[in-house]
């Protein structure tokens, strides 16, 4: 996954019982997959981990989502036949990471000891 203010798309799926996120390379990755499935999944999803948000959408925490879950929403155990339903019928979100740059303390006060 990307680090500080690199860009970060994901694909947020609603489902009956769950909300479902996989991350990918990029919106245009995924807009290109959708135009020509001869294009490896390995090209379009950033790590194929599939994650619930138990139903805070495309912002809550997100923990892996069990074979179960998959099994009872996209009626298969297989995370790439998932992975496929979500990048159908899920929708793009790219978001910016502020990251840690930036100055916090540009003043340095605080830093003078005082005297009693």
């Amino acid at each position: 996954m990307p680090r500080g203010n690199a860009a970060q798309t994901k694909v947020h799926y609603k489902g009956a019982n769950e909300d479902f996120v996989i991350f990918v390379e990029s919106k245009q990755a995924v807009q290109d997959w959708q135009g020509d499935r001869s294009i490896p999944l390995a090209q379009v999803v950033d790590g194929f981990k599939i994650f619930v948000t138990h139903k805070h959408g495309a912002q809550g925490v997100l923990d892996t989502a069990s074979k179960g879950t998959l099994e009872q929403e996209f009626h298969t155990k297989s995370e790439d036949e998932a992975m496929i339903q979500i990048l159908e019928k899920g929708e793009i979100q790219a978001s910016e990471e502020s990251g840690r740059g930036g100055s916090k303390n540009d003043s340095m006060g605080g830093r003078v000891a005082h005297g009693s």
